[in-house]
């Protein structure tokens, strides 16, 4: 590999982010308060939907940092997965599953305690997680070697999903750097899954302040694309704004589940995008014969507060509705999963990616930048005992997790 080679490879390797995670220290609560401060299962519907489905039959691919199924409140949730990236941090390091497991939880976490009416709760409970590796935390060491090496992971991570049954594929990550552009091999693999009948839900990107620039994979085809919305259903001010927005979702002042058995509140498409997968989770149990075009049909019909002219850049067609979604999905009548997905806008693209004009080495980036949208931020809410929590585990309030280099 001749030096200018290797160097725009590792430049572009460098433009892929691992989920933004803020540790903030808070006063603690109560292990007991934690599901009252899941506000956003109330926002979308989910205690509604649940008199219908709670995700029961539905396996729901979480492609990200790794997935802690020893957790307290995922215990039972969570199938034997796939490591695709093959080294870095492993159970009991600081840095190992942290973004992955949280995102589990938004999506099927099944509390813990006397009826599970602890920690935290899912959006589809009774659904299964299947942990997919595909990235390494921004703060493990060899994080730099995984983007340099693994860079086809997501690729290989989403066929092997789908070659497993995933009903659903959660992608709360995604490259919004100023080099981003799409991949073939990626884009084909989406285009696989959707063939197959797996819905795919990615994070729209955390630079609403940063410049709104493209994320991938929220902008390939057939992609349902989440951006976030705070409490009060108003954009959430990091939240991308692009053409690809298809809903928006619950993304900031989210409870989290940790590996350390903490809780916290977090901030990020990638939340929301965890929160539209559990919802997608809800209508494929209810309704298992629609295929992925119709289920982000669906959610992007029955969402709610939708904006003047039925959609924008910013909230899509408007808030997640998982009721509405089960309810209206009674009336929809099921197509062909096969039926193709839908072709690029040429506005933005074109014909679409083409093999031959995309080298290789673009590959390492698109794995590295994986998770640079979720939990940008998070505070602490609850400490189980036994572990002290040293000041290495809580930046100061307000910082951010270091850039990529």
């Amino acid at each position: 590999m001749t030096a200018p080679r290797a160097l725009r490879r590792a430049r572009a390797a460098a433009a892929l982010v691992a989920a933004l995670l803020l540790v903030q220290p808070a006063s603690t609560a109560r292990a007991d308060e934690i599901r009252d401060r899941q506000w956003s299962l109330d926002t979308i519907g989910a205690r509604e939907a649940w008199k219908t489905t709670k995700g029961a039959g539905v396996t729901v691919a979480v492609l990200d940092t790794g997935v802690d199924a020893e957790h307290r409140d995922l215990r039972g949730a969570v199938l034997e997965g796939k490591d695709a990236v093959g080294f870095g941090a492993r159970r009991g390091d600081r840095t190992w599953a942290r973004h992955g497991t949280a995102m589990a939880g938004i999506i099927a976490a099944r509390g813990h305690g006397p009826g599970g009416g602890d920690g935290v709760i899912g959006i589809a409970p009774e659904a299964q997680i299947l942990p997919v590796r595909v990235l390494l935390e921004d703060e493990d060491p060899q994080r730099r070697r995984a983007r340099a090496t693994r860079g086809g992971a997501l690729a290989e991570g989403i066929r092997w999903a789908v070659d497993q049954g995933a009903d659903v594929i959660n992608l709360s990550l995604g490259d919004d750097s100023a080099s981003a552009h799409p991949d073939p091999k990626e884009d084909a693999a989406v285009r696989y899954a959707l063939r197959k009948g797996a819905v795919v839900v990615a994070s729209a990107g955390n630079g609403g302040e940063k410049g709104d620039r493209v994320s991938y994979p929220a902008a390939y085809p057939g992609v349902i694309a989440v951006t976030a919305v705070d409490r009060n259903g108003a954009r959430a001010s990091f939240s991308t704004r692009r053409w690809y927005a298809t809903v928006s979702a619950p993304g900031k002042d989210i409870v989290i589940a940790d590996p350390d058995g903490s809780y916290y509140k977090g901030w990020g498409t990638s939340a929301a995008a965890a929160a539209v997968s559990g919802v997608a989770a809800l209508v494929r149990s209810a309704y298992p014969e629609l295929s992925p075009a119709q289920v982000k049909r669906l959610l992007a019909d029955t969402a709610r507060n939708t904006p003047a002219g039925g959609r924008n850049d910013a909230l899509g067609t408007g808030v997640v509705d998982a009721a509405a979604a089960i309810e209206v999905g009674a009336t929809v009548r099921p197509t062909p999963h096969h039926a193709s997905p839908e072709p690029y806008p040429e506005e933005f693209f074109g014909g679409g990616p083409v093999a031959s004009a995309t080298p290789a080495g673009w590959l390492a980036p698109t794995a590295g930048v994986l998770g640079a949208l979720f939990v940008g931020g998070a505070v602490v809410l609850y400490r189980t005992a036994g572990r002290r929590r040293g000041p290495e585990d809580a930046p100061e309030h307000g910082a951010t997790a270091p850039p990529p280099v």
